[in-house]
This record gives C-alpha cells, sequence and structure tokens, in this order.
C-alpha cells in the first residue's frame, strides 16, 4: 500500500507520495486538495494522511475503504 502525505508548502497546500520529491496534487485551500485526492486516489489503493499547518497529523484515511486494515468507523 502507497503512502500519501497533505502538507502545506508556503502558500499551497499538496499531495505527496512518500519518497517523491513532486507533489501529485496541488491546491489553494486544504477543502481543495481533500477533494482532489478524493478523485486522485478513486483508483488506487494508499493510506493519505492529513496534516496540521504547524505539526502533527490531524487525520488519517485509506482508499478505497474496504482496504482499510482496522475494523474500526473511524
Amino acid at each position: 500500500m502507497d503512502n500519501y502525505h497533505i502538507t502545506k508548502d508556503e502558500d499551497k497546500w499538496k499531495l505527496t507520495k512518500e519518497g517523491n520529491q513532486r507533489p501529485s496534487k496541488t491546491a489553494d485551500t486544504k477543502q481543495e486538495i481533500i477533494e482532489k485526492t478524493r478523485d486522485f486516489m478513486a483508483d488506487k489503493i494508499g493510506s493519505v494522511k492529513i496534516h496540521k499547518v504547524k505539526n502533527g497529523i490531524q487525520e488519517e484515511r485509506t482508499y478505497h475503504r474496504k482496504d482499510d486494515p482496522r475494523k474500526s468507523r473511524g
């Protein structure tokens, strides 16, 4: 399973695959990058960590949902 990160880089939000230098997607707002990520991950299996502006991870999402190793609803 591939791992991706949504982070803020100066004035843009970006979706980057772990190990890559260049982002897969960019957007002006966090909400916009989350929506673009949903579309981008439609045919992929992976984990997306959504980071806070400063430090830490706000949320982690697994795409496709059926591939989530945890049985929780969260």
